[in-house]
């Protein structure tokens, strides 16, 4: 080596150093941040597990223990709200969508598949309202986000189907899905009040008295399923949403991935839908990611910052929901946006600065 090509290492050394500890520093507050994260959603999964078994020995002490950590939460903070298993379900639902919806919307914000969100949301609506007519009309009594669930599955097979399907451009079988599934909503709901009363707004517009112990229950289920595919298929799924050209030529199964993707996403909106409503729930699915990606510098990076400032919407949100006595949909879209803006204003980058690195 000479003594310039020596010279000019060293001074590259000197230059690269001082940035890794910044590298490091923000690296640990990342971490911390998804770890804290999973670790208050592994908290709110336990609640509802003993929730649901709270009549065997065991977890009968646990749930009477969680009961009186609520009580004194109350006591501290001089509210009327941590001692209800009500409200701990419909926090528990708030805290697993802060994760599993940016955490399904990093790949469709990178992809351009943000409108997919609000068309499963108009077809999961779709089935709710089928779900309530079916409970006032027949001896079926189940949960109506078991409905909404398989309608809204069936919607993301349709759109995938249309897709792959016609000639028209990209977008126009997503409008097609959108419009008409919410217009069968509708005449389903103007049908079923004329027979049955049936009110939908808590689903329109979300609601915290909304999330029942069974659609609690299957938020966490749910929740699970999505993390545990997503963990699975996350090489594949980084593969295809950034070269899914080249994904074909390395024989990769980019259909059956796209339609994995797309069905997890009808999942996490039917699990959704019960706190922010159909209208707002695509936000969630959208705007973490958005802020994430104004100061990520690589899709990782964007996952885990989306996750953090989804729990952060979701935990700011219910707070503001509760202390105003306003809809908790709304309250969530809201900080959501304001973290948004703060991370526009707080950086130099942009989507584009997004890297493929995973």
């Amino acid at each position: 080596m000479s003594g310039a090509d020596g010279a000019h290492s060293e001074s590259d050394t000197r230059v690269a150093n001082p940035a890794t500890p910044a590298r490091d520093s923000r690296h640990l507050v990342e971490l911390a941040g998804v770890g804290m994260t999973a670790l208050l959603a592994a908290v709110m999964v336990a609640f509802l597990v003993l929730y649901w078994a709270q009549d065997l020995p065991v977890a009968s002490g646990l749930y009477d223990a969680f009961r009186s950590f609520g009580r004194d939460m109350d006591a501290v903070l001089g509210t009327n709200v941590f001692q209800h298993p009500f409200m701990w379900q419909s926090i528990a639902t708030g805290v697993l969508i802060g994760v599993v919806a940016p955490l399904v919307g990093s790949f469709l914000v990178h992809r351009e598949m943000a409108l997919i969100g609000e068309t499963l949301a108009h077809t999961a609506f779709a089935g709710v309202a089928l779900g309530f007519l079916v409970n006032a009309t027949t001896a079926w009594d189940g949960p109506v986000l078991v409905v909404a669930l398989a309608v809204g599955i069936l919607g993301a097979l349709g759109v995938q189907w249309l897709t792959a399907r016609t000639n028209t451009y990209g977008d126009v079988p997503i409008a097609i899905m959108l419009s008409g599934s919410f217009a069968i909503g509708t005449l389903i709901v103007s049908y079923g009040r004329g027979l049955t009363g049936i009110n939908i707004e808590g689903y329109l517009f979300g609601n915290i008295a909304v999330v029942t112990v069974e659609g609690a229950r299957l938020m966490g289920a749910l929740s699970i399923l999505v993390v545990g595919a997503v963990a699975f298929t996350y090489k594949q799924l980084l593969f295809i949403t950034f070269d899914e050209q080249a994904a074909r030529v390395a024989q990769l199964n980019v259909t059956g991935y796209n339609t994995l993707l797309i069905v997890l996403t009808a999942v996490v909106v039917v699990g959704a839908m019960q706190v922010l409503g159909v209208i707002l729930v695509a936000a969630m699915l959208v705007v973490p990611v958005a802020a994430a990606s104004q100061v990520a510098r690589s899709f990782r990076e964007t996952t885990y910052l989306s996750v953090i400032f989804g729990q952060l919407s979701v935990i700011g949100g219910f707070a503001f929901s509760i202390s105003q006595g306003l809809p908790s949909g709304g309250s969530i879209v809201v900080v959501a946006i304001a973290i948004y803006l703060a991370a526009i204003a707080v950086s130099g980058f942009s989507v584009k600065a997004i890297s493929t690195r995973g």
